[in-house]
């Protein structure tokens, strides 16, 4: 390259002037540092406008302004923030390097960013957010489902007995079940007001009424009764939480009814997973430590009974209501574990450290499996001390609580 003038003299050995070209931009990082953009600020636009920007939002295709106002409206509207989870995920389908295995964590993570940084108006309550993300993960679950996935086999099972059913039976199942909370709150629920409380004869019923319908049908009705029923108790408050949800013969609060259904949900949705080879994840440590503590609640209630029908071994001790008494200290390892102290005597006495007989540790998750029926007592790796007539009885009473 020579060293004469570049455009800066107006003449060259006396020739035509040399045009004024600027010189080639040298490389950003050799030059000063050029000043940060302003950060873009969120325009005032109603929600028509901000529903029509979500497909450009999600192709990236919306200027600085827009796409600051759409995500500030997610933060507020679960409708359309739902919708833009749905928009993002199809356009993560048409890049062909990427699985078409969609993360089913996608949708709770956008939202749990969201609502991190600004809540939701009307939030949905804490003790519902297990089967929020629950039936979000399951949903995601069956939105990559095929046509004869639907039909794919799956085995029902719990503590007492086993069925077979397809897909669509399971999702059917979980309609009925879910119901149970929506008869509680007055809405109309997929089976009228006449329907059976217990949850086998109630999913029997459902099945017989609904035994042509197709996969997508199911799926839709099962997802709008459980955005039904998040909204109505998000709505109604935390006044709602003492309700009872009747399950034919026994009762639950609604609070704990909610963390139920998101525990069989999860279990439910593990079925269909392994029947169709889909990746599947436990819930959330504190969602998972949620129906943990549920399930520690049921224990005392389960032992009781199997006490009344001659089923339990270790004997009983008469306690005083609120007093504390002999216990089984459980202890659950790994994400959302934790310790609970199991009175054998009364559920109405008090579990404590100082009254402990016995000590069982297990892996929480492989808990919850013998909770739902998918594990017996047996078949688990468990750490025991102590008097081993109460393990046994505490394992027996986690298992009869499953149920279909």
């Amino acid at each position: 390259m020579g060293d004469g003038p570049r455009g800066s003299g107006p003449e060259q050995n006396g020739g035509p002037p040399l045009p004024r070209v600027p010189l080639p931009r040298g490389a950003a990082e050799d030059g000063p540092p050029l000043p940060s953009p302003l950060p873009a600020t969120a325009p005032t636009l109603d929600h028509l406008t901000l529903k029509s920007l979500l497909g450009a939002w999600a192709l990236s295709a919306c200027s600085a302004e827009e796409t600051a106002a759409v995500e500030t409206h997610l933060t507020d509207c679960a409708t359309c923030a739902e919708e833009a989870v749905r928009l993002r995920d199809a356009v993560g389908l048409l890049r062909s390097e990427d699985s078409l295995d969609l993360d089913p964590l996608l949708r709770a993570r956008v939202l749990e960013n969201c609502l991190g940084r600004r809540p939701a108006r009307i939030p949905v309550p804490e003790w519902a957010g297990p089967y929020d993300a629950e039936t979000a993960r399951l949903d995601a679950l069956l939105r990559d489902l095929g046509p004869g996935d639907w039909a794919a086999p799956v085995v029902l099972e719990w503590h007492s007995g086993a069925r077979r059913a397809s897909v669509a039976d399971v999702i059917g199942h979980l309609t009925a079940v879910d119901g149970l909370i929506g008869a509680a709150l007055g809405e109309n629920a997929a089976l009228g007001a006449d329907a059976p409380r217990d949850p086998t004869e109630r999913t029997i019923e459902y099945w017989r009424r609904t035994g042509s319908r197709s996969g997508g049908e199911v799926r839709e009705e099962w997802r709008e009764q459980g955005h039904t029923l998040l909204r109505t108790v998000s709505f109604a408050g935390r006044s709602a939480g003492g309700l009872d949800v009747s399950y034919g013969d026994f009762e639950l609060p609604l609070r704990d009814a909610f963390v139920d259904r998101a525990f069989e949900c999860w279990i439910h949705a593990g079925d269909i997973a392994e029947a169709v080879d889909y990746p599947y994840e436990p819930p959330a440590p504190r969602h998972l430590n949620a129906m943990l503590d549920l399930t520690a609640r049921l224990l005392p209630i389960a032992l009781a009974g199997r006490r009344r029908a001659g089923l339990a071994t270790s004997p009983a001790r008469w306690v005083e209501a609120g007093t504390p008494g002999r216990s089984v200290h459980l202890e659950l390892e790994g994400d959302g574990g934790g310790n609970w102290f199991i009175p054998l005597d009364s559920p109405a006495a008090v579990g404590s450290k100082a009254g402990s007989v016995a000590q069982v540790a297990l892996e929480a998750t492989e808990f919850c499996q013998l909770a739902a029926g998918h594990r017996e007592p047996e078949e688990l790796a468990v750490g025991q001390a102590g008097d081993r007539q109460a393990i046994r009885d505490v394992l027996a009473a986690t298992a009869s609580l499953s149920r279909m």
